[in-house]
């Protein structure tokens, strides 16, 4: 497998208490991509006072995180993290696949 075809993405949506338009278009849009797949989501602060909302596109999501302003990142820990939409064992996958 292509190394851009393992890639995951990430997009931060800033301040939790507005992103709420933009989870809505992703959650809109998950159903032409998703499968068995989800897209996590997880409340960062790195420190600051206000959390940020991140959600992290898995790499068969791609096209879909092309859909929206996100980078490349590593797959992410799975501490904190829930699932924004899709297939409920998702996290249990991304623990699975990290050992």
């Amino acid at each position: 497998m292509d190394v851009r075809e393992e890639r995951w993405h990430v997009a931060n949506l800033g301040d939790a208490m507005l992103a709420g338009a933009a989870v809505d278009a992703v959650r809109a849009r998950f159903a032409e991509h998703g499968g068995d797949s989800a897209v996590l989501m997880r409340h960062e602060s790195d420190g600051r006072l206000h959390c940020e909302l991140k959600l992290y596109f898995p790499p068969e999501l791609a096209a879909l995180a092309r859909e929206f302003d996100t980078r490349p990142c590593p797959r992410p820990s799975a501490d904190g993290l829930g699932v924004l939409i899709g297939a409920d064992d998702a996290l249990t996958r991304l623990r699975l696949s990290a050992r």
